[in-house]
C-alpha cells in the first residue's frame, strides 16, 4: 500500500445561512466545544469551526439545506449517564439506543436537525474494534 489514513481530521456538518449563532449555542454552550478561528479565505463562505481535543466539527453553511436525518458522527464518551443529565437539564432531547452490543448510546439532533452519536463502551471489545 502506497498512503495510510492516519485518522479523521474534522468532520463536517451542514447548517443553513445565518445559522452560525445557533450553533455556537449549541456546540460551545450544551457540547463544551471551542471555536476555531476559520482561515480568512474561508470566512466570506459562513459557517462556523469548533474543536474538543483532538476532534473538529465544521459547520458549513449549505443552500438549499438538508439536515443529515441517517448519516452521522459518532462520539465516543465517558460518563454518558452524566452527558444525559447534562443534556436534560439543557432541555435538549436524546433518544437511547439499545441495539449495538457492549454500548451504552443515544441520538441527538443539533440545531438544525443532523442526528449525533454519542456512546460509552461497557468493553474494549466492541464489536466494531
Amino acid at each position: 500500500m502506497l498512503f495510510l489514513i492516519k485518522a479523521i481530521d474534522h468532520i463536517q456538518l451542514a447548517a443553513p445561512k445565518g445559522s452560525e449563532s445557533r450553533a455556537r449555542d449549541f456546540f460551545i454552550g450544551i457540547l463544551g466545544f471551542t471555536e476555531l478561528e476559520k482561515p480568512e479565505a474561508l470566512k466570506k463562505r459562513g459557517g462556523v469551526w469548533f474543536s474538543n481535543g483532538e476532534i473538529q466539527i465544521h459547520i458549513g453553511i449549505e443552500e438549499p439545506f438538508f439536515p443529515s436525518k441517517k448519516a452521522h458522527p459518532a462520539f465516543e464518551v465517558k460518563k454518558i449517564e452524566e452527558l444525559k443529565r447534562h443534556l436534560k437539564t439543557n432541555y435538549v432531547m436524546f433518544e437511547e439506543d439499545i441495539h449495538l452490543p457492549n454500548a451504552h448510546r443515544i441520538f441527538v439532533f443539533d440545531p438544525f436537525g443532523n442526528r449525533l452519536e454519542f456512546l460509552e463502551w461497557q468493553s474494549k471489545e466492541g464489536p466494531c474494534r
